[in-house]
């Protein structure tokens, strides 16, 4: 062996040695899932468990997989217990089913092990259509709007059980922004004066948020958690984390979307057209509806800007980063016709996008 080529081989070597060590607790865990999740669909029976494959990925540590049957496709979720609780997913599932929404059906459970078997509500999202056909946007939202309505009328029933979306979650969420996003990935501090000022911002935001009508709140409600569907469009999913909550939020949240957007003047129309159907919303005039839902927007905004950060630097999934630009420009074109937000239009557009240029990931 000549000793340019050994020295290949021993590099070789020494990075798969390398990448072995440095296998995570995580990665190994999840492999060890995997082969119980295959044990506990071979004891249900009528799986063929070497069809098993992922279904999508998530924010969390849950994951699902789709998995074939002689009647079909199913899919499973993997919610390790100790980091996700299968109790709210169950919970909230049986709500929208008592709503006669579509979101997934519980088919069977091990919730010792965090297994759950669900129906399949397909492979495609909304954030795919709307990319492919942008002619069918207007269709899907009607869709999308409607569901919403009812979540928020039938969900009146519910939304008690729910946990509030109360002051101090809210004011977490915007210390989210400025933790991760500026300290933590931009090396950005406000100063003293900074400081008041992003207090004052947060304050307005919050206040907004909490005189608003409350309803039963999605928290997730975009176009990587609908399913276009052909009966009941559209199919719902990862509502786990469902609040009683503001009249506007999931509005914004489909709306705004932080991975796909919308002309201005389109997003204004679309909105208004949910206010036209919103008991809640008919209550308030075309500009308090606005209003509240523009800055309840800039709140959801800074909330995933911040988490999109957390993501990347504590638990290194990247690839939400190239949506913060987008996410953020939506609070610059609000904040600049307010002028209690000043403060946030003026930081973001001459600090941090120019800083995220320079340094993305």
């Amino acid at each position: 062996m000549s000793t340019g080529i050994t020295i290949c081989y021993l590099r070789t070597v020494l990075g798969t040695l390398q990448r072995i060590e440095c296998m995570d607790t995580a990665d190994s865990q999840a492999d060890e899932r995997f082969i119980e999740l295959q044990s506990w669909l071979q004891d249900l029976g009528g799986f063929d468990v070497s069809s098993l494959r992922p279904a999508s990925g998530d924010a969390s540590f849950r994951r699902y997989f789709r998995v074939n049957s002689s009647d079909g496709t199913y899919v499973v979720m993997d919610a390790p217990p100790g980091k996700e609780d299968c109790g709210p997913f169950m919970q909230i599932a049986a709500f929208l089913q008592q709503m006669r929404l579509n979101g997934p059906r519980i088919l069977r459970t091990n919730v010792a092990s965090g297994f759950l078997l669900l129906s399949d509500l397909g492979s495609t999202q909304y954030l795919a259509a709307l990319r492919e056909q942008p002619a069918r946007a207007g269709p899907l939202y009607a869709d999308a709007l409607r569901a919403l309505a009812i979540l928020q009328a039938r969900g009146g029933e519910f939304q008690r059980q729910l946990p509030p979306y109360d002051e101090k979650l809210l004011r977490f969420e915007l210390s989210l922004f400025r933790d991760w996003l500026c300290e933590k990935h931009l090396d950005l501090r406000f100063d003293s004066a900074e400081s008041g000022e992003w207090q004052r911002s947060c304050d307005l935001l919050v206040s907004s948020a909490r005189n608003q009508p409350k309803v039963f709140v999605h928290r997730d409600y975009h176009s990587r958690n609908l399913m276009v569907v052909a009966d009941n469009n559209p199919g719902i999913l990862d509502f786990q984390d469902a609040v009683e909550g503001p009249l506007t939020y999931d509005l914004v949240s489909l709306l705004k979307d932080c991975y796909i957007s919308w002309p201005a003047q389109q997003v204004k129309e679309w909105a208004l057209s949910f206010r036209s159907e919103s008991e809640e919303g008919k209550a308030m005039s075309r500009q308090q509806f606005l209003r509240c839902f523009e800055l309840m927007g800039v709140q959801r905004q800074l909330k995933a800007a911040g988490i999109f950060a957390r993501l990347n630097h504590r638990d290194g999934k990247p690839s939400y980063m190239r949506d913060i630009p987008r996410t953020l420009n939506y609070v610059v074109e609000i904040a600049a016709r307010y002028a209690e937000l000043g403060f946030l239009a003026k930081v973001i557009s001459e600090r941090v996008l120019p800083e995220l240029r320079v340094r993305p990931q």
